[in-house]
């Protein structure tokens, strides 16, 4: 596969000048296509329970195995990458995708499902995560704010996308065809990553684990990098406890079918298009106040969505909190990279570990509060997470935007 990678790069290296729209557009499709794997059995969690008869709370491991694993290999990936290449290991990530997720499409038992879910996040972890260490090193310092705003988009879309995808398919296909339609998106991902992405740079020699343990160590003694990285916990956490109660919700107490609810997810999207702007925003308002604004609109629109029986208000308030989570999140990874300083890749390595963490704690915190069969309760608790992650940002000291 390395020999593959080389001969793609010679190929590009012999073109005068790199395609940065292209490559744009590229990293964006890339981001969103892997991450959109974190979203998938969001909606298929009941269909799972009945499928291979078992329990909601049991089915909702197919999305923490997922995350858990996610999380763990973004901290071993980025080293890696540092010898192997940036390029290298995303064609990797996404060759293992491509795998992996076919052979989701036969499983024929929830532990197998499980288990393979396991693995596919292992492999997205060197798809998705790397993609934003590649566009700091690719791109000059005018466009790479952008590119990484295009990104983080990607990132935050799939959240909407993945699951609007994996519904459509299993109500005409049934859940099977999700992973097996995948597979073939990962498989023209990795060739369009081979033949159309630069090389970039790699550094000879072996991984220095003690040197990497030892940065690891430093950022986790930051009380400011400790702050963002509790809010970070309760970004995703919430993010897809909310949507995986929200089908539930809306059907139970609306009354909505299938493509009603697949409406509803989408709204969320337009909450999603203004992470492409957050850097001018940031560069007006300073990281701070933009993160603690994010914070408040997504508390506010996830506790007055579980609260309303008046459908249209219900929908502006989910795109109220995707939009504040939108905000809130490329904030965060800037607030992240330049509180860490000359270690910024190993403090937003642990960013990256963290948020997805909560991503996996997501699924199994909502259905255990839906069990309590209080849809307002399993909101009002996920809304209050944001809230104290709203205090906790208090005690972040500084905005490096404002002192540099």
């Amino acid at each position: 596969m390395f020999c593959l990678t080389q001969a793609a790069e010679e190929y590009i290296e012999s073109s005068e000048k790199q395609n940065e729209p292209l490559m744009t557009v590229l990293l964006f499709w890339c981001g969103l296509v892997v991450v959109c794997s974190v979203y998938v059995t969001i909606p298929l969690v009941s269909e799972f329970a009945a499928s291979f008869e078992t329990t909601t709370v049991q089915a909702a491991w197919t999305g923490t195995a997922f995350s858990l694993f996610y999380a763990v290999g973004c901290l071993f990936w980025g080293p890696l990458s540092d010898q192997y290449g940036r390029k290298q290991m995303m064609v990797f990530g996404c060759v293992g995708m491509t795998i992996t997720t076919l052979l989701l499409g036969f499983s024929n038992h929830l532990i197998s499902l499980i288990f393979l879910r396991s693995i596919q996040g292992a492999f997205a972890a060197a798809a998705a995560p790397i993609t934003i260490t590649y566009a700091v090193e690719m791109f000059p310092p005018q466009k790479r704010v952008t590119t990484i705003g295009f990104i983080s988009s990607a990132f935050l879309m799939a959240g909407i996308i993945g699951q609007i995808y994996s519904s459509f398919l299993n109500q005409y296909a049934g859940w099977p065809s999700v992973f097996y339609s995948m597979s073939g998106l990962y498989l023209l991902t990795t060739l369009a990553t081979l033949f159309f992405l630069p090389g970039g740079n790699r550094q000879p020699g072996k991984v220095n684990w003690d040197s990497i343990l030892k940065k690891y160590r430093f950022v986790l003694t930051k009380r400011s990098l400790l702050c963002c990285y509790f809010i970070g916990l309760t970004l995703l956490l919430s993010f897809v406890g909310m949507y995986t109660a929200l089908g539930s919700f809306v059907e139970d107490v609306f009354g909505l079918g299938e493509r009603d609810i697949l409406s509803i997810r989408a709204a969320g999207i337009i909450g999603m298009l203004i992470a492409p702007f957050t850097g001018k925003i940031t560069t007006r308002f300073g990281m701070i106040r933009v993160l603690r604004a994010g914070l408040a609109f997504a508390a506010f629109g996830l506790a007055l969505s579980g609260i309303s029986s008046f459908l249209p208000f219900m929908v502006v308030m989910s795109v109220v909190f995707a939009a504040g989570i939108a905000l809130t999140v490329p904030t965060l990874i800037s607030l992240v990279g330049s509180l860490g300083g000359s270690e910024r890749g190993t403090a937003v390595s642990v960013y990256v570990f963290i948020l997805f963490i909560g991503a996996s704690i997501g699924p199994m915190t909502a259905v255990t509060l839906l069990h309590t069969g209080s849809y307002i309760l399993t909101f009002e608790v996920l809304a209050c997470f944001l809230l104290i992650s709203l205090v906790v940002s208090l005690f972040i000291q500084q905005d490096p935007e404002r002192h540099r």
